[in-house]
């Protein structure tokens, strides 16, 4: 999340203070600086391996988050533009049903690298759009929570995956000096598969329903 603010920073001040970057309501690129909103699923989907012994109808909830994101977009022309979007964010995750509120995962932070290809419109004074394209979710500093302790877990491993996304949202220009106030709304598709550990045997090896909803507010500058 500190490298996420950083970056945030440094786009700004560049984007804010160089000369040469003036500031273009038509201009080729696109900075925003956004708070996002991260509401991930995951629920259980599949259970390959069990030897904890699971109660039936258990499954799995991760937390919302609320994160910075900085995003660099460029414009091939006013209609078609590629983006891409920088942000960590960290969530646990519990157990429902039978295990409700049991702390399976203490800490996972994830990289959401994701680039989308955008379709604009011309709306008057507002410029809606939409978009769709690949992501890669990196995802790392895996901790056992302390009921995963409990039953004998003494490490776990979240699989890094390959989905896609789709997003739609409205830029609404201010003036004509380039800056702007952005909204935007993504939703993903991507499975990812947890292994859990007792020392060196795989005690649960499951699948978990990632698919979050990222919703973004902030404003932007377009040079």
């Amino acid at each position: 999340m500190h490298k996420t603010m950083l970056l945030a920073a440094a786009l700004a001040t560049t984007a804010f203070s160089t000369p040469a970057l003036a500031g273009n309501p038509d201009g080729k690129v696109q900075v925003k600086l956004l708070a996002t909103s991260v509401d991930v699923s995951g629920k259980l989907e599949d259970v390959k391996t069990d030897l904890i012994g699971l109660p039936a109808g258990t499954s799995t909830k991760a937390n919302t988050n609320v994160v910075p994101t900085a995003a660099i977009e460029y414009f091939f022309n006013k209609n078609f533009s590629v983006e891409t979007i920088c942000c960590f964010t960290q969530h646990h995750i519990n157990g429902t049903g039978p295990l409700e509120g049991a702390r399976i995962i203490n800490h996972v932070l994830v990289l959401p690298a994701t680039v989308t290809a955008k379709l604009h419109l011309d709306a008057g004074p507002i410029k809606p759009y939409v978009g769709a394209g690949p992501a890669l979710f990196l995802i790392f500093g895996e901790k056992p929570g302390p009921d995963a302790k409990a039953l004998g877990a003494t490490s776990l491993k979240l699989r890094n995956e390959l989905g896609v996304a789709v997003q739609a949202g409205v830029d609404v220009p201010l003036g004509d000096q380039g800056f702007g106030l952005s909204l935007d709304a993504k939703k993903y598709w991507i499975d990812s598969q947890l292994r859990v550990k007792a020392g060196d045997t795989t005690v649960l090896d499951s699948k978990h329903k990632l698919d979050p909803w990222v919703l973004s507010a902030g404003v932007s500058y377009r040079f």
